[in-house]
Parts: structure tokens; C-alpha cells; sequence
């Protein structure tokens, strides 16, 4: 029978309190008994629309059903048929404008808990006392190169090795998970759980190349000579953009990817830290993003006082709700409807305070939010001692460089076709952040899984 409960199964979380001084995962699970209530909500329509915000395709409604029967493992074994990182994307997911977005259960009261329920099965996998065999498919004797083992790379190497495919994927840093590692914090996403996604795919026969700058260390089309039949090309955006105002070159101003990085990869927040990062009392974080809400939470951590600065309202705010209630639940302040102007230094070249401008909103931009024109006479200073540009990323341009005929945007970013993944160059495929710019991990995910799709059609054609 259906719970017709019309709100979800609230997720257990630590403590605001506690958890603004440690980097353990702030959300904590459902228990088995959670688990079940909440997937009985599902009504399990005939027309899964569900399904069709769902950039991987999970087939949700069946998992669900497993999961509210206590089947567990039949209900993974239906997930990862579509996703091979499931455990990673019910954390990080933006389920609320996706699969969620869709489900009729949001008409009346709130959508079921799909988020949720992913990760409980994926954790529930992991956790098991008594793994279950990994299978192995059977080589197809065909090579497969994949640049970058972030989301885009894994699942593009995932689904070409389910199906024979030899990959190898090519990661420029020592290790392995790309921006899951390097980009989103502990607390959020846990490290060790994208080591265990990844060790599942090397268990199925992934081979991963650490420390290999693809465009440095060889090129694109020295992978083609040493006898791989396509490429993937999911290297990131790993560029940072900055505001270009006075004061930038300062001692103490961060882009959030230098800053993310050295907090997540390098864990430079330790005293014991070979590259030490500066703990700032007072930090303002520019921009309005998940990013920018990682690196405020990472900096509070630290033990700063930080504002949030944003030159839109609260209802513009591109990050998730949910991240954006974790950060003020935790103290974080938000000076919305403020840009900065510049910032300014002492005599030794490190920053002092920041000079902002309020701001308020006009008619509607090319994103479809209201532009933000400036406040005569409102400016003011915010005394900081290190400032965070969230302001997005953009695709390194060594790729593109180091390989002829590879045709790229104004951006960077490279250009595919949609359907395919396919660029302008012949048995080459691109996806996620280094085709679009900074987006989310489940939109890289869904590029990937085109792009080996397609590489399949391409050489079985072939």
C-alpha cells in the first residue's frame, strides 16, 4: 500500500554547530527502516516522468520498488545497469531540478526522495560485509582513451568497458576523480566514497593512468599512433575566471578552484601541510554558485568569519537551496545585492578590506534573470583578510593547443554535436565541463554516456 505521507522522510544531518568545525559529511543517511517508508510513497506511475529528468536514464521507479520491497540489492543491481557512480550522484545530484522536478508526488506536497534513496542503496552496497564478485566483461580486443577521470571520463570509461571496450583513461593529477576529488568538499562529498566508485570500475577492468597530462606528457594524436581507435576528451574546466578589478594580484585573494583544490587534494588546512593555506579571519566569497558556497563552508571550517558576496537577491541564487540553508544554518552571512569594486591591500601587498557597491535589479538578461545596475553613492567597505573568486571556470586551452583540428567556442569550451558527443575531429568525442563550461556532475555524466554510445556506433559501423 502507498504512504501518502505528502512530505519526505527528513535526511538525518549533523549538527550545524558541530559540523562548522569539522569536515565530516554533513548529511548522514537513511536508515533501512527510512529507506523503505520513503520509497513507498512512490506511486510508481505507468508513465515515469521521473525518469526523463534523469540525464543517465536510472530506471527509478523499478529501483524504488526494490527498495520499498527491502530488496536492496536488486535494487543496486537496476541503478548501476544505467550509472556507474551511484553512490556519488545521490550526494551531489541536483535531484530537485531533474528527476524529482518531475515526479507527480511534488504536485500535492513534496516529490519522493529519489536523491536520497540512490545514495541509501549505493551506501548500503558499499558497506555490505560480504562484497559481491565484480563481473568482468570480455574484451572485444578494441582501445578505448579517455582523457580525465572526472564524472564525464568515468562514466564514458564505465559504459565503453561494459560493453568490451579496453579503456584507459588518462588523469593529469596523482589522483584519481577529477573535480569529485579536487572540487567538492568532504563534507559533502566523502573522498573515500569516490575511491570505492572508482576501485569498482577498476575491478571491472578500467586501467587509469595517474600523473598523464594529455596535451604535455603525449597528445591526442599520439594516443591515435599508439593504437587506440577513439578518444574521449572529458578534461574539466580547470581555468578560473577572475573580475579583473584592482587588487586581484593581492596576497590572500584565491580563485575557488586554487583554494578548493589545496583544501580537498592537498588537505593544506592541516598544520602539518607541505603547502599551507592561509587561514583568514575574514573571508568574502564572490560569487553565488555551489562553488562558492563550498568555498565559504570550507573557509568557516577553518574557523573565519565569511560573507557571502552576490550582486543578485536570494532568488537568483544559482547553488542549490539545500546548500545555500547548510551555509546559513552554519553562520555564513550573505551580502547579497553587492558587487565588488576592488580590493584593497596594506603595506605588504595582503588584503585589508574590500571596496563593494549595492546593487539593485533591472529587467531580465540573457540568462532570463533580472540585470543588476549599480546604487549611486552606495558604496562601502567589508574589512576582510582574504578574498574567494567563485566566479566560474572555463576549459584549459592546452588540449585544444596541442591538437590540430579540434574546433572550440569563444570559451574554450570545444564543440560536439549534441546527439553524439562527436567533435570535428575524426574517432575523437568530448563531454562534460571542457564542452560546456563549470555545470553540474550528472550532466557530465549523461555526456559521457552519449559519447560511448556513440563510439560504440562508430566502430562497430567501422
Amino acid at each position: 500500500m502507498a504512504n501518502m505521507r505528502l512530505d519526505k522522510n527528513p535526511m538525518p544531518e549533523q549538527d550545524p554547530v558541530l559540523r562548522a568545525g569539522n569536515f565530516d559529511e554533513v548529511a548522514l543517511g537513511y536508515t533501512p527502516e527510512m529507506a523503505i517508508d520513503e520509497a513507498k510513497r512512490c506511486l510508481n506511475c505507468k508513465n515515469s516522468l521521473c525518469r526523463t529528468g534523469c540525464p543517465v536514464k536510472v530506471r527509478i521507479p523499478q529501483f524504488i520498488a526494490k527498495v520499498a520491497e527491502g530488496d536492496f540489492d536488486a535494487a543496486y543491481e537496476i541503478i548501476t545497469s544505467t550509472n556507474s557512480l551511484p553512490a556519488v550522484c545521490g550526494r551531489v545530484c541536483p535531484q530537485e531540478k531533474q528527476c524529482e522536478s518531475k515526479c507527480v508526488r511534488g504536485i500535492k506536497g513534496e516529490s519522493v526522495g529519489i536523491g536520497r534513496l540512490e545514495r541509501f542503496v549505493a551506501d548500503y552496497h558499499m558497506n555490505k560485509e560480504v562484497k559481491d564478485e565484480v563481473k568482468v566483461p570480455e574484451s572485444n580486443g578494441h582501445r578505448i582513451a579517455v582523457v580525465g577521470s572526472g564524472p564525464a571520463g568515468l562514466t564514458c570509461a564505465g559504459d565503453l568497458r561494459k560493453m568490451g571496450y579496453d579503456v584507459t583513461v588518462y588523469e593529469a593529477f596523482h589522483k584519481s576523480g577529477g573535480v569529485l576529488v579536487y572540487g567538492i568538499p568532504q563534507f559533502r562529498l566523502p573522498k573515500e566514497i569516490v575511491a570505492k566508485e572508482i576501485d569498482n570500475l577498476k575491478a571491472m577492468g578500467v586501467n587509469i593512468i595517474n600523473n598523464a597530462i594529455v596535451g604535455k606528457s603525449e597528445t591526442v594524436d599520439e594516443l591515435f599512433a599508439d593504437g587506440y581507435e577513439a578518444v574521449f576528451i572529458g578534461s574539466g574546466a580547470g581555468l578560473p575566471m577572475f573580475m579583473n578589478i584592482p587588487g586581484e594580484n593581492l596576497k590572500g585573494v584565491y580563485s575557488a578552484n586554487e583554494f578548493l583544490t589545496r583544501i580537498n587534494l592537498m588537505k593544506a588546512y592541516r598544520e602539518d601541510s607541505d603547502t599551507p593555506i592561509m587561514h583568514g579571519k575574514h573571508v568574502a566569497v564572490v560569487g553565488g554558485g555551489n562553488v562558492a558556497m563550498d568555498a565559504a563552508r570550507c573557509a568557516r571550517r577553518l574557523g573565519a568569519e565569511v560573507k557571502i558576496v552576490y550582486r543578485r537577491s536570494e532568488s537568483e541564487l544559482p547553488a542549490r537551496r539545500e546548500e545555500v540553508e547548510h551555509a546559513k544554518e552554519e553562520g555564513i552571512e550573505f551580502c547579497l545585492l553587492t558587487t565588488p569594486l576592488s580590493i584593497k591591500g596594506d603595506d605588504k601587498f595582503s588584503v585589508c578590506a574590500m571596496n563593494c557597491q549595492k546593487m539593485e535589479l533591472g529587467e531580465p538578461d540573457a540568462s532570463g534573470r533580472r540585470r543588476p545596475i549599480p546604487v549611486d553613492g552606495s558604496e562601502y567597505d567589508i574589512d576582510v583578510d582574504c578574498v574567494i573568486m567563485a566566479l566560474g571556470t572555463s576549459p584549459n586551452p592546452l588540449i585544444k593547443s596541442t591538437t590540430k583540428g579540434l574546433e572550440v567556442n569563444r570559451k574554450g569550451g570545444i564543440i560536439v554535436e549534441e546527439a553524439t558527443g562527436k567533435t570535428s575531429r575524426d574517432a575523437v568525442y568530448a563531454g562534460g565541463d571542457a564542452v560546456t563550461g563549470a555545470a553540474t556532475v550528472i550532466s557530465a555524466m549523461g555526456a559521457g554516456k552519449t559519447a560511448a554510445k556513440a563510439i560504440d556506433e562508430y566502430l562497430s559501423n567501422k
